[in-house]
């Protein structure tokens, strides 16, 4: 092997070895600081009314951050309590109607127990009596077997719900510290902008300074797009399930539209856990005419979040609609259903790395040792 191979391939061992060492470097500290990172989002989202109330109004920097953060909580304070306000008066009203239709389930759970399943095992028992004691008992170590793997899987299930329930329990106090760190590392953060901003600018040398500027600008451009997407989809849906359940004159549809709007951040499950129960339900009461609309109702709201999430995502992170939509399966198909959030967010990385030219610089070092592709 020539000598100048010898230098590429360990020009390319250097690169890959302090690309993990990043990476893990990132996830160990990001382990231990969320709560400064969680500020410093905050403090971005906040950036512009603090500017506002410092240049336009000659508000102090510290007192236009407090007004900021005020505002922001108070805001996010009144949209909760309107959600549990309504959320409450619809509990209430689904307190009087569920316990009925629950009594209406069970007699025809009875009545269909009654009328099919009792006969059908008067004739299963007929015809078990009937076989060779050999045929018997496989048919009764079957049942066995069946039945330990049932009681295995329930055991273990309710083992590990107990075991993780401490630290759920634990989580609250847990939130309500980074809560308080996040707010007050927030103050901090954003009173001192200018001055933190300039001792990164003395820092960081003038080639990784305008790269990692461009990464910054696009990569905050991006994620906050991907934001305003999962909003403006979550927003739509909850709409369309309105205005239908208005149309099938639903009882507190307000309500139920907010519960299906929060169920539909949650990737693959979505509003299906809402509409699938309740359509079966109507159905087994014999309402299908109301069945099939929610029926409708569901199909619809599925198919536009299919059409509409990639398009909507690819608009707002500028990716194309087709590199979204493998970004979400292939997130899906390797976490599960926290990559479909995490798949667009690690694309919308990598394009920002692209057009930041950092693999065109890392590609020089590698071939020629430097990052402006001359020997």
């Amino acid at each position: 092997m020539k000598r100048e191979n010898v230098f590429k391939l360990i020009r390319f061992f250097i690169v890959i070895f302090i690309v993990v060492l990043s990476l893990s470097l990132l996830y160990f500290t990001a382990k231990l600081t969320y709560p400064f990172i969680i500020a410093i989002v905050i403090a971005m989202i906040i950036s512009p009314a603090v500017y506002f109330l410092e240049k336009k109004w000659k508000f102090p920097r510290a007192l236009a951050v407090i007004t900021s953060l005020l505002i922001m909580i108070s805001i996010f304070a009144g949209l909760i309590t309107l959600l549990i306000a309504e959320i409450v008066d619809g509990a209430n009203y689904f307190s009087t109607v569920v316990p009925e239709h629950t009594r209406t389930f069970i007699e025809y759970i009875q009545n269909f127990f009654a009328s099919q399943i009792i006969p059908f095992y008067e004739r299963l028992a007929s015809t078990f009596n009937n076989l060779d004691s050999g045929q018997q008992g496989t048919i009764m170590e079957s049942i066995s077997k069946a039945g330990s793997s049932i009681t295995e899987s329930a055991t273990s299930f309710l083992q590990n719900f107990f075991l993780k329930l401490p630290a759920l329990v634990s989580w609250i106090p847990n939130a309500a510290t980074v809560l308080v760190f996040s707010v007050l590392a927030t103050f901090f953060i954003s009173k001192d902008q200018e001055k933190l901003l300039e001792m990164l600018r003395k820092i960081i040398p003038e080639k990784v300074k305008y790269s990692g500027n461009r990464v910054f600008t696009d990569l905050k451009k991006a994620l906050f797009g991907f934001v305003k997407a999962q909003f403006t989809l979550i927003s739509i849906t909850l709409v369309i399930v309105l205005i239908g359940l208005l149309i099938l004159r639903v009882k507190y549809a307000i309500t139920i539209a907010l519960i299906a709007g929060i169920f539909d951040i949650l990737p693959y499950l979505g509003t299906g856990t809402v509409f699938v129960p309740w359509i079966i339900y109507e159905i087994i009461m014999g309402n299908y005419g109301f069945a099939l609309g929610l029926g409708i109702l569901y199909t619809v709201v599925v198919v536009q979040r299919q059409l509409m999430e990639p398009k909507i995502l690819s608009s707002s992170i500028g990716m194309n609609p087709l590199a979204t939509l493998i970004a979400l399966f292939v997130g899906f198909k390797l976490i599960g259903f926290l990559g479909l959030i995490l798949g667009p967010v690690v694309l919308v990385f990598i394009t920002t790395l692209y057009r930041a030219n950092v693999f065109k610089d890392i590609w020089a070092y590698v071939k020629y040792g430097s990052s402006d592709g001359k020997d």
